[in-house]
């Protein structure tokens, strides 16, 4: 699908004439405190506001959420937020939901010391992760992309990737 040049009458029904750009992605967590320190020592993150009044919009959507926290890293922004009754589990793997975030590191170099970097971190016992799995080796696809996987405290899998030629 096209999007059609800016001031091009668009048919109804036909998506807007600028392309969405990404905002944030929310993170559910059952402890709020550990996911704020590993989010902000992980990735670097800074925290932008905190919300703990919302609207019956969001009240409906998310029943019972007691604070949101937006951190900010480069452009990359997330919100964490907790809710009563919300269990420490790690997601059900065979339920519906994104399977993972993927982010983009600017060389091989900084890939691997994502890598490390996620390592220390989970060594260290300064955290609590709801789900023990290790970071995978970086592997090598046949097109020369370089990616490995991890899971933050609560479970949710993100993946770093290296693309040889590409912007980051």
């Amino acid at each position: 699908m096209s999007v059609p040049p800016p001031g091009t009458k668009r048919a109804p029904g036909a998506p807007p004439a600028t392309a969405p750009s990404f905002n944030h992605i929310g993170v559910q967590t059952a402890d709020l405190d550990n996911s704020l320190n590993w989010y902000q020592d992980f990735f670097g993150c800074t925290p932008n506001w905190t919300l703990s009044t919302f609207s019956s919009l969001t009240l409906s959507r998310l029943p019972g959420i007691t604070t949101l926290v937006e951190l900010e890293c480069g452009s990359v922004r997330f919100h964490l937020f907790d809710r009563q009754g919300s269990a420490a589990q790690p997601p059900d793997p065979k339920a519906a939901q994104y399977q993972h975030v993927c982010l983009q590191a600017a060389s091989s170099e900084e890939l691997v010391a994502w890598r490390e970097h996620w390592l220390a971190l989970f060594r260290s016992g300064s955290y609590t992760f709801v789900d023990q799995e290790t970071a995978t080796d970086v592997v090598v696809d046949a097109d020369g992309v370089e990616s490995f996987y991890f899971l933050d405290v609560n479970g949710l899998e993100f993946e770093f990737t290296y693309i040889p030629g590409a912007r980051p």
